[in-house]
Parts: C-alpha cells; sequence; structure tokens
C-alpha cells in the first residue's frame, strides 16, 4: 500500500546504506528537518535528472543534527534505509512547505555471486592502480555490496540511477562488472599514451636490430 513520504530531490543519487551529510538552508527544508526531528520521520531523496525527478528514490533517516546556526541553517547527517518508487508528488505536503509523494517500497533480492564480486574487487584495484588512488576498497568488509562502492567507480549519474533502480544484487554486479571491464583497457591505452608523450624528447639508449 502507497503511503505519504516526505520529499527532498537532489541533483544526486544515494543509495541505501549510504551515509549523507547535508547543509539545510531553505525554509522548507529546515521545516523537514525540524519535522524529522521531533516527530521522528523520514524523508525521501529522488534523484532529479535530466530536469526531472526520476521515480526511484532512496528513503532517507536523520541520524543528527551536527550543527545548527542561528540563521535557522543547519548541518545534518543522513543515511539511506530503502528504496522507493514515487506515484503521485505532491508540490506541498498538507500543511507544510515542502513536497511529498505517494511511494511503494521496493523489494531487493540480495542473492549474490561471490565469484563475480571478487573479479569485480581485482577489476577495482586494477581501477585505483591506473588512477594511483590508494585501495580504499580493501578496507571494506568481506561482503560489501555495489551499493557500498558505487561512489567510488567513475559512474556517470544516470549509471548510478540505472544501478539504483535494479532489484537484486546479481543485477547490480553484472551491471558493474560491464563497466569496469569496458573503462579499464581505455584508461590503461590513455595511461600508456602519457607515458610515450612524457618520453617524448628525451635522450633515448636504444639497441638497434641485429641483421
Amino acid at each position: 500500500m502507497s503511503r505519504l513520504l516526505p520529499l527532498f530531490p537532489l541533483n544526486l543519487v544515494v543509495f541505501p546504506g549510504e551515509k549523507l551529510n547535508l547543509h539545510i538552508f531553505e525554509p522548507r527544508y529546515r521545516q523537514l528537518v525540524h519535522d524529522c526531528a521531533t516527530e521522528n520521520i523520514t524523508f525521501g531523496i529522488p534523484a532529479f535528472l535530466n530536469g526531472e525527478v526520476q521515480p526511484i528514490g532512496t528513503e532517507m533517516r536523520l541520524i543528527r543534527i551536527e550543527k545548527l546556526y542561528e540563521s535557522g541553517e543547519s548541518d545534518i547527517r543522513t543515511e539511506g534505509v530503502g528504496v522507493f518508487r514515487l506515484g503521485e508528488m505532491l508540490r506541498q505536503a498538507p500543511g507544510k512547505l515542502y513536497a511529498a509523494g505517494y511511494v511503494d517500497d521496493l523489494p531487493d533480492d540480495a542473492t549474490e555471486d561471490p565469484d563475480v564480486r571478487q573479479h569485480i574487487g581485482t577489476l577495482v584495484a586494477q581501477l585505483y592502480n591506473i588512477l594511483g588512488l590508494s585501495p580504499t576498497l580493501l578496507t571494506l568488509p568481506p561482503h560489501y555490496r555495489m551499493f557500498d562502492v558505487a561512489h567510488q567507480l567513475g559512474l556517470s549519474n544516470e549509471q548510478e540511477y540505472q544501478l539504483l533502480t535494479l532489484r537484486s544484487e546479481a543485477e547490480r554486479q553484472e551491471l558493474v562488472r560491464g563497466h569496469l571491464e569496458q573503462i579499464l583497457p581505455v584508461l590503461s591505452e590513455t595511461e600508456r599514451l602519457k607515458e610515450r608523450v612524457r618520453l617524448n624528447g628525451h635522450f633515448k639508449n636504444l639497441t638497434p636490430p641485429s641483421f
């Protein structure tokens, strides 16, 4: 059955389990934060992409208000708790300044392929090595989900949204694996070309072929 959920559309994709820090300054969202804190309610972040609110979003809970300013603005910590499908959207919730929408909770199949996850770990390590980044993936728990690493893979907003719409971990694994297998050869070739440019003009000690 659909339920009414306050909405906070943003130009980004948030995943279940993700910690998101926000600075709140608009009066309507200041009111939303107040209601979350005093009434223990949640709110939804549907992605605002390509000029419109998308139908799939992430339900968020307020962890705490980190700082409250004299102006009424605040810094808050939130966490994603689930995924919903947005039906009818109201520009204002009844008696409120902020938007709301009738949503349905979406189930999720957590079944994964351990071999694919291990392969993805190897691909991510290669990605970080090419980019010269620290392998933060290695600090994740053994049974991390694709949602846990999605922001670290160079996905576009549209690709992240596609990942959010998938209802099984196995499908998300396939999307991530396909993305990494597509971009790694391109990045490797780019690095090879950069190295050739760096070497251009240097004195070279080359051994001529023997005839």
